[in-house]
């Protein structure tokens, strides 16, 4: 009996090791060994309870495996990377993260008539209306999201419901509390935070507000800045257009004071400076392109840059093809080309990097008027991931979308 007890104990180290190896408890530095099976292009974690592995795709990576064995490949070689069709998807030089920059045909056409998909019921605060809106996003799913100026919230209307749209920011009246807004002019989405960042126009200040059922008030980003459009890099850095200062300010996320990196030399029409800058838009070299609105340009800044060069318009407001009246709304594709909202003239345009002296008309250039061809001070603009364009038609309370024609 002793002698049995003694080959027990024994074999007892030996038994151990092995459930240890059946439940996946080998002892640490699984991961440090051949990155834990996980392939050079995963993450390799282990859990501190149970020391079994987990492999993760690397940003800019997608799974084509599934859990138990991870295949991970480069996302832009996987449906482009959820670009779309008309895009370019390359990868961040430092992160890796996917960035999607549009490169629709220079010769690409929409369709001249608009459809409604949200508002166009006069103006109003009905769940169904709109008041004077200003900026806009169209997320993955086809949700708008757009700034409803006069009614002082963030309204969002989802793809195939254009009868009833949900207010997801403000909407208390106007005030400077926390749950409200006061004319909000820009709204942009922050994916890793889930949240809106919001240009509070009115209360000249920065808002954020979470995209949770839940939420009730949002939290002050940047306080005291004369904000009218937003735009976001890659990095999460905020870029804000700034009446007061006539320039546009570059903010690290969640810090208050930012870095001029245009205008910020008074309010005139020389090269480095602005009168009063409105939307704009930041491309994959973080070159900044403003719509300068009274001096009736688009502005092209390129980082580090003392002074802009003219890329849209610049020749007194006016309803030629070479001239704009008052822009508003931009939007810039992987080659270079402006499209811009041309207010004054209702309609939006075309400028591409071979004609600078002119552009062509997209969309509207009717007259104002409440067609499904015309526009009446269109404001903001963006593309879907199929490319169709949006703009919200100011002056009708409505959002329109065009859509890309297709070529065989």
């Amino acid at each position: 009996m002793v002698l049995h007890g003694r080959l027990l104990y024994a074999w007892l180290p030996l038994l151990v090791f092995l459930l240890q190896v059946f439940h996946g408890r080998l002892a640490e530095g699984c991961c440090s060994d051949n990155n834990g099976g996980c392939g050079k292009n995963a993450l390799c974690s282990e859990d501190p309870t149970t020391s079994a592995v987990k492999c993760t795709c690397k940003t800019g990576f997608t799974n084509t495996g599934c859990d138990e064995k991870v295949v991970c490949k480069d996302s832009c070689t996987i449906k482009n990377g959820g670009c779309g069709s008309h895009a370019v998807c390359s990868h961040h030089a430092k992160t890796n993260a996917v960035i999607c920059t549009s490169h629709i045909p220079a010769n690409a056409n929409w369709a001249p008539n608009g459809v409604t998909v949200a508002g166009g019921n006069g103006c109003g605060n009905a769940a169904n209306q709109l008041f004077w809106p200003g900026g806009l996003f169209v997320d993955n799913n086809q949700t708008v999201v757009t700034a409803d100026f006069a009614n002082h919230r963030i309204m969002q209307w989802r793809k195939c419901d254009a009868t009833n749209g949900q207010v997801v920011a403000g909407g208390n009246g106007k005030g400077n509390g926390l749950n409200q807004l006061n004319h909000p002019t820009d709204v942009l989405f922050d994916k890793k935070t889930n949240s809106l960042i919001i240009c509070d126009w009115g209360n000249h200040r920065i808002v954020r507000w979470s995209r949770r059922r839940d939420t009730a008030q949002g939290e002050v980003l940047i306080d005291n800045i004369y904000c009218w459009g937003l735009a976001m890099d890659e990095r999460r850095n905020l870029y804000v257009t700034d009446w007061e200062k006539q320039q546009v300010s570059r903010h690290r996320f969640g810090e208050q004071t930012g870095t001029v990196v245009a205008g910020g030399h008074g309010k005139c029409s020389g090269l480095n400076q602005f009168s009063n800058p409105t939307y704009l838009f930041v491309d994959r070299h973080h070159s900044v392109y403003v719509s300068d609105k009274e001096n009736h340009r688009v502005m092209k800044w390129t980082k580090g840059a003392t002074e802009g060069i003219v890329v849209a318009g610049g020749k007194c407001g006016g309803c030629a093809l070479s001239q704009l009246n008052c822009p508003q709304g931009l939007l810039v594709d992987a080659w270079g080309t402006v499209y811009v909202a041309d207010s004054g003239n209702h309609r939006v345009m075309r400028w591409t990097q071979k004609d600078k002296t002119q552009g062509t008309v997209v969309v509207g250039g009717k007259g104002a008027g409440t067609l499904a061809n015309q526009l009446n001070v269109p404001f903001g603009l963006s593309f879907d991931q199929h490319d169709n364009l949006y703009v919200v038609d100011n002056n009708n309370h409505r959002l329109q979308r065009f859509s890309l024609e297709k070529h065989c």
